[in-house]
């Protein structure tokens, strides 16, 4: 508690969160606690021996309770409208979404309905998709269209992904698919916020009509200004399949660098005694390009991490980055406790605890470095083992799959990403400020980030090193997080027997859960009926196989991704056939039983 108090005490918040999300208490019940746990800080100026001794678990009580009160506030479902299958609506755009080969998608505001007669429940938010052959939304205008509206479904199965718990952490609460054309009408008074997001549309339009070439075009978007909405999905799945998929987006790496182009350019303009000016106007850009690209839960970490950093040396106090890194994430989960379950939250904050603990033990691995470059080279290779090994765990956890060729991808292209998002940079400014049609300067552009992605595609292509459907739960995720925790001490001192005998213990300990599960999932045998819009599957699972039976039909590559891969997963299974079912026929008989499937 004493070296890391912030630290502990985020720790504790965040336990108070989980608690809520789980066990849900009432809003009482949270009273009650709080005010027992705000009696309980009375033991900090008591002088007995007794309560200076309990002071510290008093302090972090109080911080539990504030993390259980925090979230029932952030998590409180509101009154939603009741709404009928095909509804007309007022809406406004609020956020550009991914679009797919046939529409596009947003988060938008509905503002009024037509038919609604109590209008208190307005606005709700909304995930609207849109043929691609209409006029794409803009923030300068409301619209008016008739929507076919509903809530997204309730999951039915523990292995499902909970689209509608996820949208409802981001504020969302129903789905609409808008089939024909809009009225709109401009808005009256846009407002600030509305001004900002319009800039950022304008700028990307203007790079959409730049002499670029358009898979570059989208690459820029995503690099500088977080926009991935319309890359296309080869590129995706190359970044994704090489562990690549962070130099997509707008993380912490990022805004270190431009931060520090920035500061290097004030520094040159602005006399050495004012120094401290240099950092404050640096600092001050960041966030407004932070609140400017829409500030991500990566991007609004870095820049908080990079001020919260910086006030300590404008403060002449000795600078320590946990300190940075546990207020930031203070900051952010106060504000809104449900980014605590953003992948990309979760993915960036283990990364930098993964590089502060064992950047320098890796190091220590490699020889005194003769040259800068050198140097530079053993810094960023330490770094990025650090930062995989760290986040190996998560990812595995989360998306199922690793591939070996990721460690040599991000070795040789992560030294190159300075490179590559200064020069995104730069152009970027140049298309901003009217420059957008160079020949010589985006012909070198275009031809450095080709061979940027064919050798990320080329790494891509290595199947037989990328494993897919890697089971792992949450406790084997936690075994190998202590796995990792103990790994320093073993790279420190690989010959003491104290750090070889607890790192060993730790992996045999997930060795002995892991089969305790497979052993567990190999004996259970069950029927189920899944469900994936109008389409029913059934599975049956005996042993470690499993049985699909299905109609034949256009989706089935979409069954494959969100309902049988993520099945065969949740029950460690690695032999399944499907089988399938005339159109004209509503069941099967297997192994005597016959199964109907209900439409």
């Amino acid at each position: 508690m004493k070296k890391q108090p912030l630290l502990i005490l985020l720790l504790c918040f965040i336990a108070g969160i989980l608690f809520q999300e789980h066990l849900i208490m009432g809003q009482a019940l949270i009273f009650q606690l709080l005010i027992i746990s705000t009696a309980s800080l009375f033991s900090i100026l008591v002088k007995n021996k007794f309560f200076q001794h309990i002071k510290h678990y008093c302090l972090g009580f109080f911080f539990f309770s504030i993390g259980i009160f925090v979230h029932f506030h952030n998590s409180e479902q509101p009154k939603l409208p009741i709404l009928k299958q095909k509804e007309t609506i007022v809406f406004q755009l609020d956020k550009k979404l991914n679009s797919n080969e046939k529409n596009r998608k947003y988060y938008v505001d509905v503002l009024d309905i037509s038919d609604l007669k109590q209008k208190e429940n307005l606005p709700v938010k909304t995930v609207l998709s849109i043929p691609k052959d209409l006029e794409t939304l803009d923030f300068k205008h409301y619209y008016k269209a008739q929507v076919y509206i509903h809530q997204p479904e309730e999951t039915k199965n523990d292995f499902q992904f909970d689209y509608k718990k996820y949208l409802a952490r981001q504020g969302v609460h129903f789905q609409a698919y808008l089939p024909n054309d809009i009225l709109k009408t401009e808005k009256q008074t846009i407002s600030f916020e509305d001004k900002i997001k319009q800039k950022r549309l304008n700028i990307l339009n203007k790079i959409d009509h730049s002499s670029l070439s358009p898979k570059i075009r989208e690459f820029l978007k995503g690099i500088i200004l977080a926009d991935r909405t319309e890359m296309d999905a080869e590129t995706v799945k190359d970044f994704n399949r090489t562990g690549l998929v962070h130099l997509l987006a707008i993380s912490g790496s990022h805004m270190a660098i431009i931060f520090w182009i920035v500061l290097i350019i004030f520094n040159q303009i602005i006399p050495v005694r004012f120094r401290k000016v240099s950092i404050i106007l640096s600092i001050l850009l960041i966030w407004i390009f932070a609140v400017f690209i829409d500030y991500g839960s990566s991007v609004m970490r870095s820049c908080l991490m990079i001020s919260c950093y910086y006030m300590m040396v404008l403060l002449q106090r000795k600078s320590d980055l946990l300190h940075s890194l546990a207020l930031s994430a203070f900051i952010l989960l106060i504000v809104d406790s449900n980014r605590l379950f953003d992948v990309g939250f979760q993915l960036s904050y283990v990364a930098v605890l993964g590089i502060w603990w064992l950047t320098n033990p890796i190091k220590a691995f490699f020889r005194k470095p003769t040259f800068k470059a050198e140097k530079f080279f053993y810094e960023i290779s330490a770094m990025t083992f650090a930062a995989q090994i760290a986040t190996l765990p998560l990812a595995i956890y989360y998306f199922h799959q690793f591939s070996f060729v990721s460690i040599v991808a991000n070795l040789l292209i992560i030294p190159l990403s300075e490179l590559i998002i200064v020069s995104s940079l730069l152009v970027v400014v140049l298309i901003v400020f009217g420059f957008g049609n160079i020949p010589f300067l985006y012909r070198g552009f275009d031809v450095f980030v080709e061979y940027i992605l064919k050798l990320i595609h080329w790494f891509s292509g290595f199947e037989s090193l990328m494993t897919k459907n890697i089971p792992l739960n949450i406790i084997e995720l936690s075994i190998l997080l202590l796995v990792i925790y103990f790994l320093k001490f073993l790279i420190k001192d690989i010959f003491n027997p104290k750090n070889l005998l607890r790192f060993g213990f730790s992996l045999l300990a997930f060795f002995v859960v892991r089969i305790s599960f497979n052993i567990s999932h190999y004996n259970k045998e069950e029927m189920i009926v899944h469900s994936f819009y109008k389409e029913k599957i059934v599975s049956v699972k005996d042993k470690d196989q499993a049985v699909f039976w299905m109609k034949q039909n256009k989706n089935e590559d979409k069954i494959r991704d969100f309902v049988i891969n993520p099945y065969l997963i949740s029950r460690r299974i690695k032999d399944f056939k499907i089988n399938y079912i005339p159109m004209d026929s509503g069941a099967f008989v297997y192994q005597g039983k016959q199964y109907v499937i209900q439409e």
